[in-house]
């Protein structure tokens, strides 16, 4: 028995029509961890080691703050896109669906933390 239709199989959509898409925002994302990697941990290497008042600094200022910000933001889109793939392949039901929302508040609830924390260091003044 197939579930898919010569038709689909040609436009590239499967039973649930959103395989390939899902498939190209991972893709995408891989990219763009690749590139971003490095440059987190330049900017975070260069931290390390400072006082809390030049820490501050440091990731107030434009390419640190930018680079940790998308690093953190498109790691937990991509990890939580990746564990949605994981939970529905290995758990059925409502256990599925409370690890899914447990997945996504974890992530979004990491976004917001390291956003509200680069933002308080980059619009705080250090007392020096």
């Amino acid at each position: 028995m197939r579930y898919i239709t010569p038709r689909k199989a040609a436009q590239g959509l499967g039973s649930a029509r959103s395989g390939t898409h899902h498939h190209w925002q991972m893709t995408v994302s891989s990219y763009a961890l690749i590139i971003l990697t490095p440059l987190f941990l330049i900017a975070v290497g260069a931290g390390i080691g400072l006082p809390r008042e030049e820490l501050m600094a440091h990731f107030g200022r434009p390419f640190p703050g930018v680079i940790t910000a998308l690093f953190i933001i498109v790691g937990m889109v991509h990890f939580i896109k990746g564990t949605r793939i994981m939970l529905d392949d290995y758990l059925y039901g409502n256990v599925n669906k409370l690890a899914i929302v447990a997945s996504n508040i974890f992530g979004w609830g990491v976004i917001a933390a390291a956003v509200f924390a680069l933002a308080k260091m980059a619009f705080t003044t250090p007392a020096i």
